[in-house]
């Protein structure tokens, strides 16, 4: 008990202050590219390929929610081929969905939506599990309840980073302040983001460029992390159950409420589609809960930080990163002009 609230507290002091950080420098002018890369020759310059901390950030928080969702599947001896497979199984059909939902209710192809994958990630997760326990060898079973847990807590924690990338990008931005009744607004006047730099999207669709806005990208941040912790300890506990409603249930309430503070396009109507899915995703993983059998199974917090020690581990990991950078982090709503040229005194 002693050693998981350690753990923990650990956990949640890391990721308090990597979110102070970023709510401080993310929104400054120079934090959405990380570099440009010359790629066609034009008269007298290059134009550039750009790679930006949208990638970066997406990436890392895809990665550590996958190591979470290793290091507690270890910590119940589900077998690493299990966890890998199942977390493959998942991804591949995730990454696509964030950007297919996002052109169907947004009407934009290079986009994405994390509500979208996770509503996919729902839909899929206990038929790969199911799928593997019926049709997989004695090393792919994994029991329902636990994976489906730790799938939910490694989501909390996946979208809560996520939105230090969309903090760089300016996407999914808050309401103006001045546009907020007065009790809320006063709050918000303490607390704001206030973006600079025309590429981003806060600035090239809505306008915004120096506006204060609610920090709805914090916020979220803030809450999705703070239920991945709840629920990381509950599960450490072996309340499997309560971990995974917990997950799920706090997020997508937040997800429905914090949709209300967004000034960024969502989709026509009144209540967004993606609000409907979460209530959707709600309904269905209470349905699930209810459904899902009691399981008896040893937590070891020991054992699950030894597994990921293991090299397999490690160079999985890594190529998921690279993968997910070049997917999400190679820009295309932005382009640059790239020159060289000879420091003639250094010749």
């Amino acid at each position: 008990m002693v050693l998981n609230v350690v753990f923990v507290l650990s956990l949640g002091t890391c990721f308090a202050l990597l979110l102070a950080w970023a709510c401080r420098v993310l929104p400054r002018d120079g934090w959405q590219m990380i570099a440009s890369v010359p790629m066609r020759r034009r008269s007298g310059h290059w134009e550039g390929v750009n790679l930006t901390y949208y990638g970066l950030l997406t990436a890392t928080a895809a990665v550590v929610a996958s190591g979470i969702f290793i290091l507690l599947m270890a910590a119940i001896q589900v077998q690493l081929s299990a966890a890998l497979l199942a977390v493959g199984a998942v991804m591949i059909c995730c990454a696509p969905a964030a950007s297919l939902i996002a052109r169907i209710v947004e009407g934009k192809r290079h986009t994405f939506t994390v509500a979208g994958a996770l509503f996919v990630g729902l839909l899929v997760g206990p038929p790969v599990i199911l799928a593997l326990n019926c049709f997989g060898s004695s090393a792919l079973q994994s029991p329902m309840a636990p994976t489906l847990a730790a799938m939910a807590i490694a989501y909390a924690f996946g979208e809560g980073l996520g939105r230090l990338a969309c903090i760089s990008f300016g996407c999914c931005y808050g309401k103006p302040i001045a546009a907020l009744p007065q009790p809320v607004r006063r709050w918000f006047e303490r607390f704001h983001f206030a973006f600079q730099g025309e590429t981003r999207k806060i600035s090239y669709a809505g306008g915004l460029e120096g506006i204060k806005v609610v920090p709805v990208q914090a916020l979220t941040a803030t809450v999705y992390i703070a239920v991945g912790l709840i629920g990381m300890l509950l599960f450490l506990q072996g309340w499997f159950r309560t971990a995974f409603l917990c997950a799920i249930l706090f997020t997508q309430v937040w997800r429905f409420l914090s949709e209300t503070l967004r000034a960024d396009y969502r989709g026509g109507g009144d209540v967004s589609a993606y609000q409907v899915m979460a209530g959707l995703g709600t309904l269905y993983s209470i349905a699930l809960a209810i459904e899902m059998p009691d399981v008896s199974v040893a937590v070891s917090l020991a054992a699950g930080i030894a597994a990921m020690w293991n090299p397999i581990i490690i160079v999985a990991l890594q190529a998921m990163w690279g993968a997910l950078f070049l997917y999400t982090g190679w820009s295309m709503v932005t382009g640059s002009i790239v020159s060289f040229h000879v420091y003639q005194d250094r010749v």
